[in-house]
Parts: C-alpha cells; structure tokens; sequence
C-alpha cells in the first residue's frame, strides 16, 4: 500500500468519510454494514501510524509520529514528527506534508530526511 493511500485511508476513518441524505426529522447515527465491510478493510490511525518510528532511506530512526494534521477541507495533509530529546527535553516537532513519505513492509521511510535536516527545520506550534 502506498503512503498516499495509507494517509487516505486515515483520512476517511477520521472524517467520517461518508455522507447520508437527510430525512426531515430523522437522522443516521453511525454506518451501514455495506460502509463497515469498507472501514474494517482500512488503517487505523491509532494502530498503524500514529506512536510509529520514521525512518530515512538508510534505516536510520530520525522520528516518530506524533500527529496528523487535518486541514479545514477535511484532508489528511501533515504529519507532525517528533525529532530528538529525552523525556520531553529537548524535543523538535516538524510539520511533513504527507505525501513525502513511503512504506514499505510496515515500516514508513521519509526519503531524503536526517534528524540533522529535521532538527533544522521551523519548530511546528498548534496554533491556540
């Protein structure tokens, strides 16, 4: 499975990924069996992204998953990588696009990337 499916798969499970037509006075609450048979088949962001080790094309760990940005339009767009430090010291979080990254054999490549490079890039701050 591609990055760019794996993240499309999460967005889905995180938006909701489907839409109902609405009846007056009624409402739908949850998905069908037929939608349950397609969320069964896809990624759990908890499970298979979210606490996992990035890694560069040498197999060098240079972060982990900490978080997935969805953007107003609904869209999976950023992951945030925790880079470095020790019990929270130290730490540098960066925003990836998530179409920058690769996996493979469950394991998810950021080609290019060094902690070095990480570390050098802007600190990523939620906004308040």
């Amino acid at each position: 499975m591609t990055a760019g499916a794996i993240w499309a798969m999460a967005a889905i499970l995180i938006s909701g990924g489907y839409s109902h037509a609405q009846v007056a006075g009624s409402s739908t609450v949850g998905v069908t069996q037929e939608e349950m048979k397609v969320v069964m088949r896809g990624w759990s962001a908890k499970k298979q992204i979210m606490g996992k080790a990035v890694y560069n094309e040498e197999k060098q760990k240079i972060g982990t998953i900490d978080d997935l940005i969805i953007t107003p339009d609904k869209s999976v767009s950023y992951a945030i990588i925790g880079v470095g430090g020790f019990l929270g010291m130290g730490r540098h979080d960066v925003a990836i696009p998530v179409n920058h990254f690769k996996v493979d054999k469950d394991r998810i490549t950021l080609p290019g990337a060094t902690k070095d490079t990480l570390k050098g890039m802007p600190n990523f701050v939620y906004a308040k």
